[in-house]
């Protein structure tokens, strides 16, 4: 019972003590109080409450007792870091016990082998057990014995086998009421599929599991070690260190586990190294060393060891007794069959490498490029990773292209298999290095071509493909329109009374948890892309008037590839560093500008301007023609006013995240029927002005939003459908909701929304626009069966972006993107709001005209009035894609 219904058992152990047992009922009742207190509290209380019972069943003279309550007592002084006391009492278990008792006994030797990492011993231990425990019928600790043995299988790398365990436990967990095992059996499954590669059914187990433990009301220490190795997995380390960090918190708290705490810090190690925190990942993996010493755990202790010297070189100090080290992780970890070990043999030739050690590089480096043929994607990765460093040692760089082309492509199969598009994007991470080194070795070897097709080739991938559709998932839905109402609650409450509500801001994050939660568990739909980049292509496409500017960075310098005429030229320009500081100067300027009373710093943005294009296209300013142009920047500049810089100021200028989006953008064609919508959400300081005088001139096409006056043209649908063909809609007021707003914009041809902007930096895809009943976020246009072809939004931070993994952006503009809009366009820094009135009744009228939306803004700009306000509001304003 304690396992199936621990808070039941322990009040009833609890109990049969207060009733004045006999000494063999007594050590039960001990036994489990034992047990609660080791799995679900405070280790102390466990060994105290196992002594106790192991004694009341010396008293009772009955051996079996004995035995079962001496296994108990070796896995909790095995938790509470006792090793060596622990390994005793399970040889005199084993001695006492006799037939099905040694069985069991065995069984949990077998564990506590496992969590020694001696896994040849807890495979012994298992297969003695498993017979008996059929032969005895004990379904439930056969199953637990099958789940043990296949969870032993995981950890040495045979997810075959441990499939066939996981499988057969589950069938047996069915026929029992054993709610924690049967919690248990999805958290193995959810392991399971981790290590096969499938992120997405990992995520949706583990919380599935996580789920059955709460109902329970028992801690979940080991689930969070597996979710954050997941979490890693997906590139979102950030959030598996703070997980991991509130875990070891939570179990300091009650006083639990240290065999758990130490497992822990190995994982918020391994987290604090990927998010880019060495000294908190060298913190974390020192003490980890010292616990799993102390517990003579040396399987985890080599693992921590590793970790703490990837962390050290990550500090900066390599070093040729680094090399040593790592080269003698990698020894005792192939040894014991760990799958970690190809990683640390990388590690050993990188340093090498770096040292100038060549010959040892290439021993370290041959060994870990083994893996390359097999395994998981990221292992697999490592392999790729080594022989690319190999063949760069040797001089190869067609060795080092044919390395980095095989590893991507691997990333690029296992990118496929997420659904969601912020796991797509983090997940280019794990392919930086191999794209670096690629971008090196076409720089050296192969000219401008080269270099741009290897640019392209890691550049916004999470652009290929549209994201998975969410699921017609009723919790998820449900979720999001509550999501909305509190969000819409919560600003009411800010805004009437000018404090935040505490208790609606808190629900509303659980909500996004959730949403979030459930929008990670989707799987792709789409194969790997073959539509590889084409430069032919993309300078017949250019032609002889447009040039596209693609800022490449290498080692830290920006490398301007111009492509148009027919060729690709490159040219260096400043360091990425500069241009970054640079950049959020003239962020400050522009916000500035804004406000009138601030005209004297318009000299100092113009030349802060000029700075930038100094720093950004260097040599290539002169050579840009007068045609249009398109620039491509790298996702750590997606703040640049491009329009600013005085080469580009008077130009048909556009932005994309890659040379292949754009050309994606140019082959898309506008839907059939020529739809127009305009929205104006609620609270706007202009009160969204420029949309009146839109409707009027557009009164023509229009249909009226539901509750509007005006007879609609023949063949439109209003009443809360969709409008016909042709047609303009305008919803303001309380016709601007979510799910209407949704179907009009599901397909159109044009969509103006005028509305507040909100860009999360915490969580990119809750950035949103708000409506009269709330947030439209990223997530509801991901529902969309095509978004508009064109997109205009007027407002403040709606062209803001987080850069993640390589070189990603996740944002409202490049969700759109890769959903059916050809072009957007938006605004990159705080505006006037009164200015942006003109600038879009002039960028309409130029659209009106058949121009672009490049060719409309630029035409809009030039329209304006000459002073700071105006102007700065205009350069605040990009078109992106190629509409």
């Amino acid at each position: 019972m304690v396992f199936a219904a621990p808070g039941e058992a322990l009040t009833r152990a609890e109990e049969l003590l207060g009733a004045d047992p006999s000494p063999l009922h007594a050590s039960v009742a001990h036994q489990v109080i034992g047990i609660w207190q080791r799995d679900f509290g405070d280790t102390r209380r466990a060994l105290a409450h196992l002594r106790r019972a192991r004694d009341l069943a010396a008293r009772a003279e009955s051996a079996e007792r004995e035995a079962d309550v001496l296994a108990t007592l070796g896995v909790a002084l095995v938790h509470a870091g006792r090793t060596r006391a622990a390994l005793a009492a399970f040889e005199r278990g084993v001695a006492r016990g006799s037939g099905h008792t040694r069985a069991r006994v065995l069984f949990r030797r077998a564990y506590v082998w496992w969590v020694l990492g001696r896994h040849g011993e807890a495979l012994e231990d298992v297969r003695r057990a498993i017979p008996v425990l059929r032969q005895a019928d004990d379904v439930i600790w056969t199953a637990r014995a099958l789940t043990l043995r296949a969870t032993v299988h995981l950890a040495l790398g045979s997810v075959e086998r441990a499939d066939a365990d996981f499988t057969a436990a589950e069938a047996l967990w069915d026929t029992t009421g054993q709610e924690h095992d049967k919690a248990d059996a999805v958290e193995s499954r959810g392991l399971a599929a981790f290590r096969s590669g499938d992120v997405p059914a990992a995520l949706r187990l583990l919380d599935e599991a996580a789920e059955r433990y709460a109902k329970l009301g028992t801690p979940t220490f080991m689930l969070t070690i597996r979710r954050c190795e997941v979490l890693m997995a997906a590139g979102l380390a950030t959030e598996a260190l703070a997980e991991a960090d509130a875990a070891v918190a939570a179990l300091d708290g009650i006083g639990g586990q240290s065999t758990r705490k130490a497992e822990l810090l190995l994982v918020a190690a391994r987290a604090a190294r990927l998010a880019g925190e060495p000294q908190t990942s060298l913190a974390r993996a020192a003490v980890a060393v010292r616990l799993f010493a102390g517990q003579r755990r040396t399987w985890y202790e080599t693992h921590a060891r590793l970790v703490l010297i990837e962390a050290r070189v990550a500090t900066g100090h390599g070093s040729g007794r680094l090399v040593a080290d790592a080269a003698a992780v990698a020894e005792r970890l192939a040894a014991f069959g760990a799958p970690a070990a190809p990683e640390a043999s990388l590690l050993a030739g990188r340093i090498a490498l770096d040292l100038g050690w060549t010959s040892d590089a290439e021993r370290h480096l041959a060994v870990a490029a083994r893996s390359r043929h097999g395994g998981p994607p990221l292992a697999r990765m490592t392999g790729w990773a080594a022989q690319a460093l190999r063949a760069r040692a040797a001089g190869s760089a067609r060795g080092v292209l044919e390395a980095c082309r095989r590893g991507l492509d691997v990333l690029d199969d296992h990118r496929m298999t997420l659904g969601a598009s912020e796991l797509r994007a983090r997940a280019t991470a794990q392919g930086a290095e191999l794209a670096a080194l690629a971008q090196r070795a076409s720089l050296v070897s192969g000219g401008p071509r080269r270099l741009l097709g290897w640019s392209e080739r890691w550049r916004a991938t999470v652009l290929s493909a549209p994201p998975t559709r969410p699921p017609a998932d009723p919790v998820l839905l449900t979720a999001m329109t509550a999501f909305r109402e509190l969000a819409a609650r919560a600003e009411e409450a800010r805004t009437d009374g000018g404090r935040p509500a505490p208790a609606l801001e808190r629900e509303q994050r659980r909500l996004e948890r959730e949403i979030r939660s459930r929008t990670l568990h989707m799987r792709g739909e789409a194969p790997g892309d073959g539509d590889r980049f084409d430069v032919g292509r993309l300078l017949r496409r250019l032609g002889d008037e447009v040039r596209l500017v693609e800022l490449a960075v290498l080692d830290g310098r920006v490398h301007v590839l111009l492509c148009g005429q027919g060729r690709v030229r490159r040219f260096e320009a400043g360091l990425l560093a500069e241009a970054e500081v640079e950049a959020e100067h003239v962020q400050a300027g522009l916000r500035r500008l804004a406000h009138p009373g601030a005209e004297a710093r318009l000299p100092l943005v113009e030349a802060a301007g000029a700075r930038l294009e100094r720093l950004l296209l260097g040599p290539a300013a002169a050579h840009l023609g007068s045609g249009p142009v398109v620039v491509v920047p790298p996702g750590r500049l997606h703040r640049v006013p491009w329009a600013l810089l005085p080469a580009l100021r008077e130009r048909v200028l556009s932005v994309s995240p890659s040379a292949s989006s754009w050309l994606r953008a140019r082959d898309t064609a506008p839907p059939p029927g020529g739809r127009q919508v305009l929205v104006r959400g609620p609270g706007l300081a202009s009160g969204g002005a420029e949309v009146p005088e839109l409707s009027d001139r557009y009164a023509g096409r229009r249909t009226p939003s539901e509750g509007g006056t005006g007879a609609p043209p023949p063949g439109a649908r209003t009443g809360g459908g969709t409008a016909g063909p042709g047609a303009t809609v305008v919803l303001e007021g309380g016709d601007a909701r979510v799910p209407r707003v949704l179907r009009e914009l599901d397909g159109a041809v044009l969509a103006h929304i005028a509305a507040h902007g909100t860009f999360r930096a915490d969580s990119p895809l809750f950035s949103s626009l708000r409506m009269a009943d709330g947030p439209l976020i990223v997530h509801d246009f991901e529902r969309l069966d095509r978004s508009p072809y064109r997109i205009i939004l007027p407002c403040c931070d709606t062209a803001r972006f987080a850069s993640v993994g390589a070189d990603e952006l996740l944002g409202l503009v490049t969700a759109l993107l890769p959903l059916g809009t050809a072009g957007v366009v938006a605004c990159t820094a705080p505006v006037n709001d009164a200015a942006v009135v003109p600038l879009m009744l002039a960028l309409h009228k130029g659209l009106d005209a058949g121009l672009s939306l490049a060719e409309a803004l630029r035409d809009a700009r030039a329209a304006l009035p000459g002073d700071a306000v105006h102007q700065s509001t205009g350069w605040a304003f990009s078109a992106f894609g190629a509409a």
